[in-house]
């Protein structure tokens, strides 16, 4: 029996359209997996260059639902102490950062340990990068985690003199040893205003993302198991890995690359503008694959 050339040709296409679709279905199965189920499907179509309406068809058809975080719900700090509270620096539009290492904000959150008791990681992030300079996990509320945490970011070089750190009112940002420390980097103490728990909301809302991507399962079972898990998941994942919408979808450290050796006006303008103009303004400079080889 003959085929006409037209029916042969559609065929070949139709043929090549279902090997390109399993081809892309495998590919957003692998992704969805390799970032343990914490990707959407915005994320996904950044990730593979796919369309988010391609991706998302590709994930509902395969049954794959990412992780949610609750609702973002801030919450204060006890701050019923008599010590000096410090204004509110970053209300002012001139003293918002233009470049890393220039504001930070700081929080606390608490962990559930499976004995029932908790520990607690204090964090400081970089506002205008995303990027977690400094970190501590500690069985109880002293100020020790915290100056613990910001210790670690200056070492690193990842704060500049006369930058400013921000946080809420709480009792550990007004101890001595915590401001000694700020004195002797000539930083800026900024604090939240009263009862407005939204002023410190960035830092607030990585902890919200942390308690979903990291401990689904809602519990660690000792201290040393809580700050290993911190370990993997801020130094190895989302400081590296994880892309982050308000920064035009790049990872913080790669966010931080790019502002740092490519093109510093181009870079500055992502975290002004809005995800869809960045990503126009990104094509050309597509986001480097910098995550670790892995092996099943």
């Amino acid at each position: 029996m003959k085929v006409s050339r037209s029916c042969y040709y559609g065929w070949l296409e139709r043929r090549a359209a279902a090997s390109k679709r399993s081809e892309d279905a495998n590919r957003v199965k692998k992704c969805f997996y390799f970032h343990s189920r914490r990707y959407g499907s915005r994320r996904i179509a950044v990730e593979l260059g796919l369309g988010r309406f391609l991706v998302r068809r590709l994930m509902r058809e395969q049954g794959l639902v990412a992780i949610q975080p609750k609702r973002f719900r801030p919450q204060t700090t006890d701050s019923r102490h008599n010590a000096l509270i410090s204004p509110n620096l970053l209300k002012d539009a001139e003293n918002h950062p233009k470049a890393p290492g220039e504001a930070i904000v700081g929080d606390i959150t608490y962990l559930r340990l499976i004995n029932g008791l908790f520990c607690y990681l204090a964090v400081f992030q970089d506002k205008f990068t995303r990027r977690i300079v400094g970190w501590a996990v500690a069985e109880t509320l002293e100020a020790e985690m915290v100056v613990a945490a910001l210790a670690m970011a200056f070492r690193r070089g990842l704060i500049k003199r006369n930058a400013i750190i921000h946080t809420d009112r709480g009792s550990q940002y007004v101890s001595k040893d915590y401001r000694d420390l700020l004195g002797l980097h000539d930083i800026r103490q900024s604090m939240s205003g009263k009862g407005n728990c939204y002023d410190n909301a960035q830092a607030e809302s990585f902890f919200s993302r942390f308690k979903t991507e990291l401990v689904e399962g809602g519990v660690f079972e000792s201290v040393g198991q809580a700050r290993s898990e911190a370990f993997s998941y801020i130094e190895g994942y989302y400081n590296r890995i994880r892309l982050h919408s308000g920064i035009g979808y790049l990872s913080p450290i790669e966010f931080e690359r790019r502002w740092r050796i490519d093109d510093q006006t181009i870079m500055s303008e992502v975290t002004s503008q809005p995800v869809k103009q960045t990503r126009a303004m990104l094509a050309s400079n597509p986001p480097r694959n910098n995550r670790p080889e892995t092996h099943p």
